[in-house]
């Protein structure tokens, strides 16, 4: 079994999943990273925006969000201080209509767009000096990385040399279905409020759809935005096909390079199809790791949270060995 024992206590408050989980996001602050911007244009006439935070180094760490995040969120500057203070570079991408710009197509990103990863690590390979690339995701994010990972398997660029998930759920429609529940509740509101209110907006700009709008003001469930928007516009039959496909879990067999994942085991979003125990156990460049404390994206292990914490750490000596 390739489980790695966990070193993490976090303080008292912080044992509680949801504070664990709500603080960090709603109260963490991170200075001292300051992003170029780049944008770089993708075959099928949209965009992607890329956030850079250089310290000249000829290695970079690729980091992707979270559903509904972008890179100005703590937990991707947190992640990208961590390796410019150790001499690595750091490449934050937004995902497509995360940039606070609309993206040009109706459709935008989910939770297996992995061609857009792959356009930016050739990008990077192409245009810049980097001798080793690394990935990294939180939460949606980790679930295209490992997703990718596993993809291109030996195919991978060779300039990629470890890939890193946080918080990551590996199987979709457990973790869609798990926000049903009343602890969940708040937060499937707040994340399909967010992706309707793009989706409307969207309209403006594609009237051909404007006959989606009644349905669309009328989502309220990961099921009813993946069915009608997510999956359609993306070239899936429909939820359970889009969740089927996209699932981190099952490419996990397939990867070739160093590549860690942690998933707390109180996450709140996860449920146990989320904890690939079983892959994790016949690959043996794969390495799982379930802190019991955690909830989703909120390893704090000081009263400190503007500074390092303990996932940030975990990744940064998890680069470092990978070579």
């Amino acid at each position: 079994m390739n489980k790695l024992k966990t070193y993490f206590t976090p303080p008292f408050p912080f044992k509680n999943k949801h504070i664990s989980t709500i603080f960090p996001a709603l109260f963490r602050k991170i200075t001292g990273v300051n992003y170029q911007r780049v944008r770089i244009n993708t075959p099928d006439e949209d965009f992607l925006d890329i956030d850079f935070s250089k310290t000249g180094s000829d290695s970079v760490l690729v980091i992707l969000h979270g559903l509904e995040g972008n890179t100005k969120k703590a937990y991707i500057k947190g992640l990208a201080r961590i390796m410019n203070s150790s001499g690595i570079d750091a490449c934050a991408l937004n995902l497509r209509g995360c940039s606070e710009e609309d993206n040009r197509k109706f459709y935008s990103y989910h939770s297996g767009k992995t061609e857009d990863l792959d356009l930016l690590i050739n990008y990077l390979s192409d245009n810049y000096p980097y001798e080793n690339i690394y990935m990294a995701g939180f939460s949606l994010g980790g679930n295209i990385v490992l997703k990718y990972a596993g993809e291109q398997a030996e195919n991978i660029n060779k300039k990629v040399k470890a890939a890193i998930g946080i918080s990551v759920p590996c199987d979709l429609k457990a973790t869609s279905y798990n926000f049903l529940k009343k602890d969940n509740f708040l937060y499937q509101y707040r994340f399909i409020r967010s992706l309707r209110k793009k989706a409307l907006k969207k309209i403006n700009s594609f009237p051909e759809y404007k006959h989606l709008e009644k349905k669309i003001k009328s989502a309220r469930t990961f099921f009813d935005f993946d069915n009608l928007i997510t999956a359609p516009f993306n070239g899936f039959e429909d939820a359970a096909d889009y969740w089927k496909k996209c699932s981190s879990k099952q490419f996990i067999s397939q990867i070739k390079i160093p590549t860690l994942l942690i998933n707390a085991l109180d996450d709140p979003f996860l449920t146990k199809e989320s904890y690939p125990y079983e892959e994790a156990s016949r690959n043996p460049v794969f390495r799982f790791e379930t802190p019991p404390y955690g909830g989703h994206v909120g390893f704090i292990n000081r009263w400190q949270i503007n500074k390092n914490l303990w996932h940030e750490q975990r990744v940064l000596d998890f680069i470092k060995n990978a070579g």
